[in-house]
Protein backbone atom coordinates (compact mmCIF):
# COMPACT_ATOMS: atom_id res chain seq x y z
CA UNK A 1 0.00 0.00 0.00
CA UNK A 2 1.35 3.41 -0.99
CA UNK A 3 2.16 5.63 1.99
CA UNK A 4 0.95 9.23 2.12
CA UNK A 5 3.34 11.89 3.37
CA UNK A 6 2.37 15.44 4.28
CA UNK A 7 5.20 17.89 3.58
CA UNK A 8 4.93 21.13 5.55
CA UNK A 9 7.48 23.57 4.15
CA UNK A 10 7.00 27.21 3.13
CA UNK A 11 10.17 27.49 1.04
CA UNK A 12 8.93 26.81 -2.50
CA UNK A 13 12.21 25.44 -3.87
CA UNK A 14 12.84 23.22 -0.86
CA UNK A 15 9.25 22.03 -0.99
CA UNK A 16 9.57 21.03 -4.65
CA UNK A 17 12.85 19.16 -4.07
CA UNK A 18 11.49 17.16 -1.13
CA UNK A 19 8.29 16.31 -3.01
CA UNK A 20 10.17 15.25 -6.14
CA UNK A 21 12.39 12.84 -4.22
CA UNK A 22 9.49 11.42 -2.23
CA UNK A 23 7.43 10.87 -5.38
CA UNK A 24 10.39 9.17 -7.05
CA UNK A 25 10.43 6.83 -4.04
CA UNK A 26 6.76 6.00 -4.76
CA UNK A 27 5.20 7.95 -1.91
CA UNK A 28 1.96 9.88 -2.29
CA UNK A 29 2.65 13.50 -1.31
CA UNK A 30 0.42 16.23 0.14
CA UNK A 31 1.74 19.77 0.55
CA UNK A 32 1.11 22.53 3.08
CA UNK A 33 2.83 25.91 3.15
CA UNK A 34 1.86 27.01 6.66
CA UNK A 35 0.87 25.53 10.00
CA UNK A 36 -2.87 26.13 9.74
CA UNK A 37 -3.06 24.60 6.27
CA UNK A 38 -1.06 21.63 7.55
CA UNK A 39 -3.58 20.91 10.32
CA UNK A 40 -6.50 21.26 7.92
CA UNK A 41 -4.96 18.83 5.43
CA UNK A 42 -4.02 16.40 8.21
CA UNK A 43 -7.54 16.37 9.61
CA UNK A 44 -9.11 15.72 6.20
CA UNK A 45 -6.75 13.09 4.81
CA UNK A 46 -5.23 9.79 5.86
CA UNK A 47 -1.59 10.71 6.47
CA UNK A 48 1.09 8.15 7.33
CA UNK A 49 3.98 10.56 8.01
CA UNK A 50 4.49 14.31 8.36
CA UNK A 51 7.66 16.10 7.23
CA UNK A 52 7.44 19.26 9.30
CA UNK A 53 9.55 22.40 9.01
CA UNK A 54 9.76 24.43 12.22
CA UNK A 55 9.89 27.95 10.79
CA UNK A 56 6.56 28.15 8.96
CA UNK A 57 3.94 30.94 8.81
CA UNK A 58 0.68 31.29 10.80
CA UNK A 59 1.46 28.44 13.22
CA UNK A 60 5.03 27.28 13.86
CA UNK A 61 6.15 23.68 13.56
CA UNK A 62 6.38 23.16 17.32
CA UNK A 63 2.71 24.06 17.70
CA UNK A 64 1.70 21.88 14.75
CA UNK A 65 3.63 18.94 16.19
CA UNK A 66 2.03 19.45 19.59
CA UNK A 67 -1.50 19.58 18.15
CA UNK A 68 -1.01 16.53 15.94
CA UNK A 69 0.35 14.52 18.85
CA UNK A 70 -2.81 15.21 20.84
CA UNK A 71 -4.88 13.31 18.28
CA UNK A 72 -2.53 10.96 16.46
CA UNK A 73 0.55 8.73 16.68
CA UNK A 74 1.45 9.42 13.05
CA UNK A 75 5.18 9.45 12.30
CA UNK A 76 6.68 12.97 12.38
CA UNK A 77 10.01 14.09 10.91
CA UNK A 78 11.06 17.59 11.94
CA UNK A 79 13.15 19.75 9.61
CA UNK A 80 15.08 22.64 11.11
CA UNK A 81 18.06 24.89 10.44
CA UNK A 82 18.58 24.90 14.22
CA UNK A 83 20.96 22.16 15.29
CA UNK A 84 21.23 23.05 18.99
CA UNK A 85 20.82 20.16 21.37
CA UNK A 86 17.98 21.97 23.16
CA UNK A 87 16.01 22.28 19.91
CA UNK A 88 16.47 18.59 19.14
CA UNK A 89 15.38 17.68 22.65
CA UNK A 90 12.34 19.91 22.26
CA UNK A 91 11.40 18.06 19.08
CA UNK A 92 11.65 14.64 20.68
CA UNK A 93 9.83 15.80 23.81
CA UNK A 94 6.94 16.95 21.63
CA UNK A 95 6.79 13.48 20.09
CA UNK A 96 8.82 13.76 16.88
CA UNK A 97 10.24 10.48 15.57
CA UNK A 98 13.15 12.03 13.69
CA UNK A 99 14.97 15.40 13.65
CA UNK A 100 16.78 16.43 10.46
CA UNK A 101 18.92 19.57 10.36
CA UNK A 102 19.31 21.79 7.32
CA UNK A 103 21.07 21.64 4.97
CA UNK A 104 20.39 17.97 4.29
CA UNK A 105 20.54 15.50 1.43
CA UNK A 106 17.08 14.72 -0.01
CA UNK A 107 18.28 11.16 -0.62
CA UNK A 108 19.22 10.80 3.04
CA UNK A 109 15.85 12.25 4.08
CA UNK A 110 14.05 9.65 1.96
CA UNK A 111 16.26 6.91 3.41
CA UNK A 112 15.42 8.01 6.96
CA UNK A 113 11.72 8.10 6.16
CA UNK A 114 11.89 4.62 4.64
CA UNK A 115 13.75 3.34 7.71
CA UNK A 116 11.09 4.87 9.98
CA UNK A 117 8.31 3.10 8.10
CA UNK A 118 10.18 -0.20 8.22
CA UNK A 119 10.80 0.10 11.95
CA UNK A 120 7.21 1.13 12.65
CA UNK A 121 5.78 -1.75 10.64
CA UNK A 122 8.08 -4.22 12.37
CA UNK A 123 6.99 -2.92 15.78
CA UNK A 124 3.32 -3.11 14.77
CA UNK A 125 3.80 -6.67 13.57
CA UNK A 126 5.46 -7.64 16.84
CA UNK A 127 2.49 -6.24 18.75
CA UNK A 128 0.25 -8.64 16.82
CA UNK A 129 2.32 -11.67 17.77
CA UNK A 130 2.32 -12.31 21.51
CA UNK A 131 4.68 -14.92 22.93
CA UNK A 132 4.71 -16.07 26.53
CA UNK A 133 7.22 -18.87 26.90
CA UNK A 134 5.73 -21.79 24.92
CA UNK A 135 2.41 -20.03 24.19
CA UNK A 136 2.09 -17.89 21.04
CA UNK A 137 -0.95 -15.87 19.98
CA UNK A 138 -1.30 -14.54 16.43
CA UNK A 139 -3.88 -11.76 16.84
CA UNK A 140 -4.39 -11.30 13.09
CA UNK A 141 -5.09 -14.98 12.46
CA UNK A 142 -6.90 -15.67 15.76
CA UNK A 143 -4.54 -18.59 16.32
CA UNK A 144 -2.95 -19.94 19.49
CA UNK A 145 -0.01 -22.31 19.46
CA UNK A 146 1.55 -24.25 22.30
CA UNK A 147 5.11 -25.46 21.78
CA UNK A 148 4.70 -24.76 18.07
CA UNK A 149 1.47 -26.70 17.63
CA UNK A 150 -1.82 -24.90 17.03
CA UNK A 151 -4.60 -25.63 19.51
CA UNK A 152 -8.32 -25.30 18.84
CA UNK A 153 -10.11 -22.71 20.97
CA UNK A 154 -13.62 -21.35 20.94
CA UNK A 155 -13.97 -17.62 20.34
CA UNK A 156 -14.60 -16.94 24.03
CA UNK A 157 -11.71 -19.17 25.14
CA UNK A 158 -9.45 -17.25 22.77
CA UNK A 159 -10.67 -13.84 23.96
CA UNK A 160 -10.36 -14.88 27.60
CA UNK A 161 -6.80 -16.15 27.14
CA UNK A 162 -5.80 -13.04 25.17
CA UNK A 163 -7.28 -10.73 27.79
CA UNK A 164 -5.44 -12.49 30.63
CA UNK A 165 -2.14 -12.58 28.73
CA UNK A 166 -2.30 -8.91 27.73
CA UNK A 167 -2.84 -8.10 31.40
CA UNK A 168 -0.26 -10.52 32.75
CA UNK A 169 0.15 -10.46 36.51
CA UNK A 170 -3.14 -8.65 37.17
CA UNK A 171 -5.86 -10.43 39.14
CA UNK A 172 -9.41 -10.19 37.77
CA UNK A 173 -12.66 -11.00 39.50
CA UNK A 174 -15.11 -13.21 37.63
CA UNK A 175 -17.53 -10.30 37.15
CA UNK A 176 -14.79 -8.21 35.56
CA UNK A 177 -13.86 -11.00 33.17
CA UNK A 178 -17.50 -11.51 32.22
CA UNK A 179 -17.93 -7.77 31.53
CA UNK A 180 -14.82 -7.63 29.35
CA UNK A 181 -15.36 -10.87 27.42
CA UNK A 182 -19.11 -11.46 27.38
CA UNK A 183 -20.23 -7.85 27.76
CA UNK A 184 -22.02 -5.82 30.42
CA UNK A 185 -25.42 -7.11 29.35
CA UNK A 186 -24.58 -10.78 29.92
CA UNK A 187 -27.12 -12.40 32.21
CA UNK A 188 -26.03 -16.03 32.05
CA UNK A 189 -24.50 -18.24 34.71
CA UNK A 190 -21.48 -16.62 36.38
CA UNK A 191 -19.81 -20.00 36.39
CA UNK A 192 -19.16 -19.55 32.65
CA UNK A 193 -15.72 -18.16 33.61
CA UNK A 194 -14.83 -21.24 35.67
CA UNK A 195 -15.96 -23.51 32.83
CA UNK A 196 -13.89 -21.69 30.22
CA UNK A 197 -10.85 -21.53 32.48
CA UNK A 198 -11.12 -25.29 33.01
CA UNK A 199 -11.22 -26.04 29.27
CA UNK A 200 -8.45 -23.52 28.58
CA UNK A 201 -6.17 -25.17 31.11
CA UNK A 202 -6.85 -28.55 29.58
CA UNK A 203 -5.93 -27.28 26.11
CA UNK A 204 -2.77 -25.57 27.39
CA UNK A 205 -1.62 -28.93 28.72
CA UNK A 206 1.72 -28.74 30.51
CA UNK A 207 1.37 -24.97 30.74
CA UNK A 208 -2.06 -24.87 32.36
CA UNK A 209 -0.49 -23.54 35.57
CA UNK A 210 0.14 -20.21 33.80
CA UNK A 211 -3.53 -19.46 34.53
CA UNK A 212 -3.64 -19.16 38.29
CA UNK A 213 -6.61 -19.20 40.64
CA UNK A 214 -6.56 -16.56 43.35
CA UNK A 215 -8.84 -18.07 45.98
CA UNK A 216 -11.76 -15.85 46.90
CA UNK A 217 -10.92 -13.34 44.16
CA UNK A 218 -10.56 -14.66 40.62
CA UNK A 219 -7.88 -15.47 38.08
CA UNK A 220 -4.64 -14.17 36.62
CA UNK A 221 -2.13 -15.19 33.96
CA UNK A 222 1.49 -15.38 35.04
CA UNK A 223 4.35 -17.32 33.50
CA UNK A 224 6.08 -19.61 35.95
CA UNK A 225 9.84 -19.11 35.95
Amino acid sequence: MIKTILVVEDDKRMNEIICDYLEMANFNVLVAKDGMEALEIFENNKVDLVVLDIMIPKLDGWSVCRRIRKISNVLIVILSARSDEDDKLMGFELGADEYVTKPFSPKVLVARITALFNRFEKEEYCKKIITKKEITIDKDAYKVSVSGEEISLTVKEYELLLFLIENEGKVFKRDTLISNIWGYDYYGDGRVIDTNIKTLRKKLGNYSNYIQTIIGVGYKFEVKQ
